[in-house]
């Protein structure tokens, strides 16, 4: 019998001048404004984290201010699955399913993906709202997640499998999200 599949949305560490300077930083922006915007709409849980926000900042307001029901978990492990209140959380909510977006990919985004892979969870990897200062360690983290089992998507792709069907009033709200 397979496992239904309980998922959520993983945003990893978006925070500070860090974030700035990412490579494609206004395209990742705009990305996970849509993931966050069409994730709230068709009710798919968001975890959000932030690493050492007294030393790296704290999550980027244009992220954070889409979130403002929520707080981040704060952690200093790269890996989010190392962190107790992570860790706790998607036991507790008995997620499985983990569509990871972030930064960086080549070291928090990874480690958390492997991790959770490791554990036997499903891994989706948003490739369009995750980054990497440099392009080729954005890159080397993808392949290494795939590489592991790891699932590659796009922004679009996850919401509109989650919308399932092209009509009723999601189905509208969610194209004005995306144009």
């Amino acid at each position: 019998m397979t496992k239904e599949k309980k998922t959520a949305i993983v945003l990893i560490d978006i925070q500070g001048r860090l974030a700035e300077i990412m490579y494609e930083n206004d395209k990742l922006f705009k990305n996970l404004q849509i993931l966050i915007k069409g994730a709230q709409l068709l009710s798919i849980p968001i975890i959000w984290t932030e690493q050492l926000p007294e030393k790296l900042g704290r999550t980027t307001k244009r992220i954070s201010d889409l979130l403002i029901n929520q707080k981040p978990i704060i952690k200093s492990e790269f890996s989010s699955v190392k962190n107790e209140e992570f860790s706790d959380t998607i036991k507790n909510k008995k997620y499985n399913h983990f569509l990871i977006s972030g930064i960086e990919t080549h070291v928090c985004v990874y480690q958390s993906a492997k991790d959770l892979l490791n554990l036997g969870h499903e891994v989706e990897l948003i490739v369009d709202a995750t980054s990497s200062r440099a392009e080729l360690n954005r890159n080397i983290g993808i392949e290494k997640i795939i590489s592991l089992g790891g699932k590659v998507t796009t922004v679009e792709m996850l919401l509109f499998e989650k919308q399932k069907i092209a009509l009723g009033d999601k189905f509208r709200e969610l194209i004005k999200i995306v144009k």
